[in-house]
């Protein structure tokens, strides 16, 4: 498995981990974020790049709702050497912010949601450190109008768009 493959690496890197948002620029989750709407599988049709989704392709990320208010949350990407999952939990840590577990990783990572459109078709997920960000969807071809909104949230939070790559999604 590539993700749990690459967490010591990701670990051992962690002082020279990029950072693709400006952290002088404040950072901000959204406030009406209603959990019970976010379940489901998103589709990553954008993100920062980061060691451990490295090849990459097909990506998404399903929540499902869990016992004392949590989720199951599983990530599963195509590789050239197969499917790559990794699975773990998450919380809400607050209004729009996530703190999520992955299974062998041995500390939790904070997810904000900076933005979701109004029908929650569209995400953007950032984290304060500006070390990750994607761009998630309900299918995996997101209209021009969103990903715009949804990039220009990100540039609204700091980070740099010029990093920002498209995730390949092939229609199921």
């Amino acid at each position: 498995m590539r993700w749990l493959a690459l967490i010591p690496l990701a670990l051992s890197a962690c002082v020279a981990f990029p950072e693709y948002r400006d952290t002088g620029v404040p950072i901000s989750s959204i406030a009406t974020f209603d959990a019970a709407r976010y379940a489901g599988t998103w589709y990553e049709v954008a993100s920062f790049p980061v060691p451990f989704q490295a090849g990459c392709r097909n990506t998404t990320a399903t929540y499902t709702a869990a016992e004392n208010g949590t989720f199951d949350v599983v990530n599963i990407c195509d590789t050239d050497d197969g499917v790559d999952q990794i699975a773990g939990t998450a919380r809400v840590d607050g209004p729009g912010r996530l703190k999520i577990r992955l299974d062998g990783v041995p500390f939790a990572a904070d997810y904000w949601v900076l933005w979701v459109d109004t029908d929650y078709r569209t995400a953007v997920v950032g984290t304060p450190s500006g070390r990750a960000g994607w761009i998630l969807n309900r299918e995996p071809v997101i209209p021009a109008d969103r990903l715009k909104a949804a990039r220009d949230i990100l540039a609204f939070n700091g980070y740099n768009l010029s990093q920002l790559q498209t995730t390949m999604q092939e229609a199921p």
